[in-house]
């Protein structure tokens, strides 16, 4: 078995198991927030008739989209949430600290977990060797009772990776490369296991990237083998026990691909699909109405260190507005210390609370008819930020930093560091 296999089968009563076998797993956690968190409460309470939560440890709820709650019905469902929490006794609620799957890094994911959440991101997970995907909210409802759910052993596809990275590209530029390739269809129900030196390079936040994103391929799960770094992370996390596991060496893959980084050119998705992706040279130069750094695939520290980077002692075009959301309270804090929240304000950018924000488009940042957004956020849908009549650009920070400064798309390779 390869290492998604055999987390499977360890949360499973099955010794072996195989892609296309259905397999009833037991959770190591169960994560809603405010999008849809209300459907599976009610579903637990009155389809179910549910009492009691199966552990009150395992069960999370983040407010995040919808925070500080934007209109009465968000208002309305952040005390339906609270109202469970207090019922079912929950110790682990989040209320407005930030975007869930990055506050699932930070206090509860460890390597070898199984996880499912009412999100399609939370296969971010894979970054740390956990295997995490988004579900439903019956699904969700019965592993809240239950603690189990049944899936579908999925194919994986080896992605190697190597090469050296250029100061211009990130893991945002690398994952909008495979997905485009692959298509928004190409890894359905499939797991995309992410290796070779090019991964091992990469810090947490690079992989919390890639993974994030492997949805916008139709994975099922994100994987990157745990290694020394994850080790770091969890020590820093006070998470020092779990699970790893490795590839047996006769582990089988439905297929690999190959990537070199040394030449990757800054990627852009453009309106209105994820898999729309080609080099930024195709429409550089075209104006921008607003730019977002943020979300759970470009929130981290490290993103706003290279968009401050590029930023220090320039501001942006007038023609524009950026706004700026960190992930979490803690990398919020962090960039304040650090004076990265000083130097992009300074630049004349906008700063959020923690949480969603402008990618979901829930809160502020929202789009008007004809406007542009230039973004770090992982989907770029028609309409998912407003107007209908907007356009959304997928880009890493480099990109949206230089973009800010000129108004237009811009290759980041033009701006002096």
């Amino acid at each position: 078995m390869n290492a998604v296999e055999k987390i499977i089968a360890a949360h499973s009563k099955n010794a072996v198991v195989r892609p296309g076998q259905i397999v009833d797993v037991n959770l190591d956690c169960v994560m809603a927030n405010d999008a849809t968190a209300t459907l599976a409460i009610d579903i637990f309470s009155n389809k179910l008739a549910a009492d009691q939560v199966f552990d009150a440890e395992k069960v999370i709820l983040v407010m995040d989209h919808y925070t500080p709650s934007s209109s009465i019905d968000a208002a309305d469902t952040h005390n339906k949430m609270r109202r469970f929490a207090r019922e079912q006794g929950l110790p682990h609620v989040y209320d407005g600290s930030g975007v869930c799957h990055q506050l699932m890094m930070e206090h509860h994911v460890r390597p070898g977990q199984l996880i499912i959440g009412a999100d399609s991101h939370t296969c971010t997970y894979g970054a740390l060797g956990a295997l995490a995907t988004g579900m439903g909210s019956t699904d969700i409802a019965v592993a809240w009772q239950q603690g189990t759910i049944w899936m579908k052993v999925p194919e994986s596809i080896r992605i190697m990776v190597e090469g050296e990275w250029p100061v211009h590209a990130s893991a945002k530029d690398l994952i909008l490369k495979v997905i485009g390739d692959l298509t928004a269809r190409g890894a359905t129900y499939k797991a995309m296991c992410f290796t070779g030196p090019a991964i091992q390079a990469l810090d947490l936040s690079g992989r919390m990237t890639i993974c994030n994103m492997a949805i916008e391929a139709g994975a099922k799960f994100a994987y990157i083998q745990p290694d020394a770094k994850t080790q770091e992370y969890m020590q820093k996390a006070g998470r020092e026990v779990y699970d790893i596991f490795f590839d047996d060496e006769d582990a089988e893959y439905e297929r690999e691909l190959q990537y070199d980084v040394s030449d990757l050119a800054p990627q852009i998705a453009f309106p209105h699909s994820v898999d729309n992706v080609r080099d930024i040279t195709a429409f550089e130069g075209m104006a921008i109405d607003e730019i977002f750094l943020g979300a759970c695939t470009n929130g981290r520290y490290e993103d706003l260190e290279i968009a401050a980077a590029i930023l220090k002692d320039r501001k942006i075009a007038t023609t524009v507005r950026l706004l700026v959301t960190p992930a979490s309270k803690e990398i919020f804090l962090r960039a304040m210390e650090a004076g990265l929240i000083a130097t992009l304000m300074e630049s004349g950018a906008m700063i959020a609370n923690p949480g969603c924000s402008a990618c979901f488009g829930g809160t502020g940042g929202i789009l008007g008819k004809g406007e542009r957004l230039l973004t770090t956020a992982n989907r770029n849908f028609r309409g998912r930020v407003g107007s209908a009549d907007s356009e959304i650009y997928l880009a890493g920070p480099a990109t949206i930093a230089a973009s800010a400064i000129t108004g237009t798309i811009t290759d980041p390779r033009r701006i002096e560091r």
